[in-house]
């Protein structure tokens, strides 16, 4: 008999979660990682009594009460509302589009006024299309037009769109955009789910919270010693990039990536606002985050001296940076799919889970939604 039930290949919440529920089930489960440290991309660190979110701004949202009730087992989330702000060229908008944008844009104080002038704006680009004979939007770019018309487009759409991928709007598929969220309120609200928040004392105590008991090593590294690890336990959960498994046997997976650069500064507020998004193209990075304002609210920011920001850089994925974003274009949905009927025939005793694993962008609760409702053999 082998040492553990589940190998369980990536401390990230996928994995994390796994083990909670395999622990309680009774199944005896190693949790590997070959980064230094749990909880993947949701780990913090604490400096000078701020949790900094190491891998981005991480805010948990979802309308399950179970979902919402499961991580709060582990530790209390607070009544964080995601609220970011857009900065243009030294001008400031709120996000997500709602009356406030509108009013900042065109002066628009009615519903009737913004609705008016988004609306003349579609119906120009929707000409233009019909004079150039096309039927439905042929890339990025004509999509979000006519979904938002041209102000808005540009200047809160293009340049922080084309950061983020690294080519022109007009060079991307019109599928990325399926729809930008106009609200004819003033809602500075960013998620339509119920409940939303961060861990109070950050995400780490989440992470300890659904290990607890199990074991667990960091700077252990699967692909490098693979056989050792696959003697270790009856099956394999595996939340790493799933061509990687395979030895990229069909080719390599895109993605996109990013670079975080983290500044401590003397001051106890910065920006006022925990992410704001700078959307012109002659910025380099797309955000600016401000962690203190995930948890302290308010004048509660000035209880600490300083501030922690981080400026996030998208970049191309390349062997030894992280991977974040896949790129669900064709061609790449169709070398996933592949993939996946790969691990199905070739890899019937492995479970494969989470962005990477599966190839899908997703947020957080949908990861825990999916395990729990996943069966422990």
């Amino acid at each position: 008999m082998k040492p553990y039930d589940y190998l369980i290949v990536g401390a990230g919440l996928f994995g994390c979660t796994f083990a909670w529920r395999a622990r309680q089930a009774g199944r005896r489960c190693l949790v590997i990682d070959r980064r230094n440290h749990l909880g993947g991309n949701i780990h913090c660190e604490q400096i000078d009594g701020i949790n900094v979110h190491q891998y981005g701004a991480h805010i948990f949202h979802t309308n399950s009460r179970e979902v919402w009730q499961f991580v709060n087992n582990f530790v209390e989330f607070n009544r964080y509302t995601n609220s970011p702000l857009a900065n243009y060229e030294g001008r400031l908008y709120n996000l997500p589009f709602n009356m406030n944008t509108f009013c900042q844009m065109w002066g628009a104080v009615t519903p009737q006024q913004a609705r008016a002038i988004i609306d003349e704006q579609r119906r120009e680009v929707t000409l233009r299309l019909q004079r150039e004979g096309a039927t439905e939007p042929r890339n990025l770019e004509e999509q979000a037009l006519m979904l938002v018309g041209r102000d808005i487009y540009e200047r809160l759409v293009r340049g922080y769109t084309e950061k983020q991928w690294g080519r022109p709007c007009t060079q991307l598929p019109p599928f990325i955009i399926k729809r930008l969220p106009l609200r004819f309120v003033f809602d500075n609200n960013y998620f339509n789910d119920r409940f939303q928040g961060i861990p109070i004392g950050g995400y780490n105590r989440l992470v300890e919270g659904l290990l607890q008991g199990v074991e667990t090593r960091t700077q252990a590294d699967f692909m490098a010693d693979r056989n050792y690890w696959e003697q270790q336990a009856e099956r394999v959960v595996f939340t790493g990039q799933i061509d990687e498994y395979f030895g990229y046997a069909l080719g390599r997976l895109d993605w996109r990536s990013l670079r975080f650069e983290h500044q401590q500064l003397d001051e106890a507020n910065h920006q006022g606002n925990a992410v704001v998004n700078y959307t012109s193209a002659s910025v380099p990075f797309t955000r600016i985050i401000e962690h203190k304002h995930f948890e302290l609210f308010g004048n509660e920011v000035y209880r600490l001296p300083t501030t922690i920001v981080s400026r996030e850089y998208p970049t191309e994925w390349e062997p030894g940076r992280e991977p974040f974003y896949p790129v669900n274009d064709e061609h790449n949905n169709r070398l996933a799919a592949q993939y996946r009927e790969m691990a199905a025939a070739k890899a019937p005793n492995v479970i494969f889970g989470g962005r990477l694993a599966e190839y899908r962008y997703y947020d957080m609760a949908p990861i825990v939604e999916n395990v729990l409702k996943m069966t422990i053999e």
